[in-house]
């Protein structure tokens, strides 16, 4: 087995098959990570194209939406694991939103959370999911396992974390009780890699509204992001937004971690 760190890669695609049109993946094969996860897919797995990169993985786990051509999560690994779930106990709407997968030690789990923006109903909906992943992860934290999770979180933790934090006080992704959910989990010892790594590094962002040519302009949002268990900490050799990357409104996050 190779003794190099893990290296897990996690992009909001906004869509697979439009990313695959435009070649937006094949710099995978540059260095193709361990994992790979994938959010907003919007494509069952049989729709996925076939050249998106080269790299050929063991294993591709897809979770779909029940609504066609809506959000979906996809997982393509270099591992073999010792479990491998949807996690409908949290996403229980069945909106393709969580590939889990247990290897070395470490749940990881490919997530793309709810945005709550479009109507109360739906942040009510974003802030119980926030409370049943919690709920998973600190359940399995507490049965010996480490934990890693990505995906696109739809909120920026601090005012550091967008562009103009005052304009977006009152709206879903920076409201205050989405940020305490962050506060909790750093709080009950789950780390922000990239802020590990980086610091308090402004202008560091992940994604960027496509309506105002917001990227041109750096004016964006880090909703993008790896979490691990504290007990990974010492582990972590490196975390960063791959913001060359394009071919969506997101930017790709990664994270090294030194094996066992």
């Amino acid at each position: 087995m190779s003794n190099l760190p893990y290296y897990f890669i996690s992009w909001n695609v906004n869509g697979i098959r439009s990313v695959g049109k435009k070649g937006a993946l094949r710099w995978i094969d540059e260095e193709p990570p361990t994992l790979l996860g994938l959010q907003e897919v919007k494509a069952e797995m049989e729709q996925f194209p076939a050249d998106l990169f080269t790299h050929h993985y063991r294993h591709l786990y897809v979770s779909s939406s029940h609504k066609k051509g809506q959000s979906g999560v996809a997982l393509f690994a270099d591992v073999e694991p010792d479990y491998v779930s949807e996690c409908y106990e949290v996403d229980i709407l069945k909106e393709g939103r969580i590939n889990e997968i247990h290897f070395d030690g470490i749940a990881f789990f490919n997530v793309y959370f709810p945005n709550g923006k479009r109507n109360e109903e739906r942040l009510a909906y974003k802030m119980e999911f926030y409370e049943r992943f919690f709920g998973r992860i600190e359940h399995l934290r507490r049965e010996g396992l480490s934990i890693v999770f990505c995906g696109d979180v739809n909120t920026a933790h601090r005012p550091i974390d967008l562009a103009r934090p005052k304009e977006n006080e009152e709206i879903s992704g920076f409201l205050p009780m989405e940020r305490a959910w962050i506060d909790r989990l750093i709080e009950a010892g789950y780390v922000d890699t990239f802020r590990h790594v980086h610091g308090d590094e402004p202008e560091r962002y992940s994604w960027w509204s496509m309506r105002t040519r917001a990227r041109e302009r750096n004016v964006g949002w880090r909703i993008d992001y790896f979490f691990v268990s504290e007990d990974l900490k010492e582990r972590i050799v490196d975390a960063e937004i791959l913001d060359r990357i394009t071919g969506s409104d997101h930017a790709p996050v990664t994270l090294r971690l030194a094996r066992t």
